[in-house]
């Protein structure tokens, strides 16, 4: 099978370098700043989105204006990869199945730009911790921690804060693989644990943004007290931006440590298939229907983004493909107040976030394992039906 992986280091430019870096990502910033407002100008005229290709001759159309000469500055392959991250974030955004968000407008302040150089084998080199890339930049050195295994597709290259770092996206062909585990588990996602396992096992939350709340809004009442755009703000920007970094990172980290560990004991591992988008909408309301319990909604929101549970999920899915397991969405209906014992179903049954009591057979457990294994059952009735070739009804799971 064919395997594509990625190998992240931090790179180290000069201070020429960096430079240009920065005016090639200023440039691919604008791009797509400029495309996405070309793109939404066509949708509220009634037109479909541009594909590919069209935005890629708007391209050559905008350097060709007086006022966009120093888009000649930038790389042309980096300014159209770019044009085709924001087509691809169009179609996501019209995917139904994903449902995801519509591209935004990006800002310079926000300290996370990058860009992609692709026919890496053509125009790039690399060779003892130091690659060479092409637009001016020549050999960069980079901190080169592992072996970068398999044939070298492309490099992106991003700024994170006052950092910057090299990706190396290779694919390489391995012998299918099958799993050295068995077991089947069900895994249920929460606040209070992030995870708990149908075997009894639970996975401490790290809280990374909730452990750095309180620093968060010292940092943001300073620069509340500045002058926008003045030395000091920019100053007080960075040291916000460290910190979200340092947050990200930190639960980042977490999910790698604990999806390993369960992706490395069983190879089949049945989730709930949970739209995180939905869950964490805004409570607010508009002016005529102002919502209710909008500051309990709003921590409950940010608990759960805090705990990354979409990233539980993509992290779980491509390392068991790598090791030949495999991961099953159910629906996640009733999986909270269903009695894994004997199939009792009340919203009573909960008695706590901790708490389950069934009220029909007397079962008690914790609520979080009670969950986990009401998901192992919907996944073994999944796997049944499809055995079978039975249809399975919405309630008890899907793939």
């Amino acid at each position: 099978m064919l395997i594509q992986k990625a190998f992240k280091f931090r790179l180290e430019p000069t201070d020429i370098q960096a430079l240009r870096l920065r005016q090639l990502c200023g440039c691919a910033r604008f791009v797509w700043n400029y495309g996405l407002a070309e793109t939404k100008r066509l949708l509220d005229s009634g037109n479909k989105i541009p594909s590919y290709f069209d935005l890629s001759k708007l391209l050559t159309a905008w350097k060709k204006q007086e006022d966009m000469a120093f888009l000649a500055e930038g790389y042309t392959d980096n300014l159209q990869q770019k044009l085709k991250d924001l087509h691809t974030a169009w179609k996501r955004c019209f995917d139904k199945k994903l449902a995801a968000n519509a591209p935004v407008f990006k800002k310079k302040s926000d300290g996370r730009d990058s860009i992609r150089f692709v026919n890496f084998n053509k125009y790039c080199e690399l060779r003892a911790r130091r690659v060479k890339m092409p637009s001016g930049l020549g050999w960069i050195k980079f901190r080169q921690s592992r072996e970068i295994a398999g044939n070298v597709k492309n490099a992106t290259i991003t700024q994170k804060g006052e950092h910057w770092f090299i990706s190396f996206q290779v694919e390489f062909e391995v012998a299918s693989p099958k799993h050295p585990s068995t077991s089947m588990v069900g895994l249920d996602a929460g606040i209070s644990k992030l995870a708990t396992l149908s075997d009894g096992t639970v996975f401490t939350p790290v809280n990374s943004l909730k452990a750095s709340q309180e620093k968060l809004a010292k940092l943001q009442r300073k620069l509340s007290r500045k002058v926008k755009f003045s030395s000091n703000w920019k100053k007080q920007k960075r040291k916000i931006q460290k910190l979200h970094t340092q947050i990200a990172d930190t639960r980042r980290d977490y999910l790698q440590k604990v999806t390993t560990t369960i992706s490395k004991n069983h190879a089949m591992i049945v989730i709930e298939d949970l739209k995180v988008s939905n869950l964490s909408k805004s409570a607010a309301g508009t002016t005529d229907k102002p919502g209710r319990n909008v500051a309990a909604k709003s921590g409950l929101n940010k608990a759960i983004l805090d705990q990354g549970w979409y990233e539980l999920r993509r992290q779980l899915e491509y390392k068991q493909s790598w090791r030949g397991g495999q991961v099953l969405a159910i629906n996640p209906a009733y999986t909270s107040q269903k009695c894994a014992c004997c199939g009792h179903t009340s919203k009573e049954n909960r008695k706590s976030q901790s708490r389950f009591v069934c009220l029909a057979c007397g079962y008690k457990e914790n609520a979080d394992i009670n969950g986990a294994r009401n998901i192992l059952a919907a996944g073994h009735a999944v796997l049944a039906c499809e055995v079978n070739g039975a249809s399975m009804p919405s309630a008890t799971g899907t793939r």
